[in-house]
């Protein structure tokens, strides 16, 4: 499992990126994520927030014009 930065609102382009550790096992991950999520976006009006997504998620690009 990996933990991926998002867009908060659901953009059509998220410009999301990976945190920068290894594939994790999918408790630690959800424990790295909530704990991430609970000190940087506790008012759930952040525009970014993190989850757990597998191994082999494909990263959804900003918008290029």
């Amino acid at each position: 499992m990996r933990i991926v930065n998002t867009d908060n609102f659901g953009g059509d382009y998220p410009d999301e990126f990976f945190v920068d550790l290894p594939p994790l096992e999918k408790a630690l991950a959800k424990r790295l994520c909530g704990a991430i999520n609970d000190a940087w976006c506790s008012d759930n009006q952040s525009p970014r927030y993190w989850r757990v997504v597998d191994d082999d998620y494909v990263l959804v690009p900003g918008f290029e014009p």
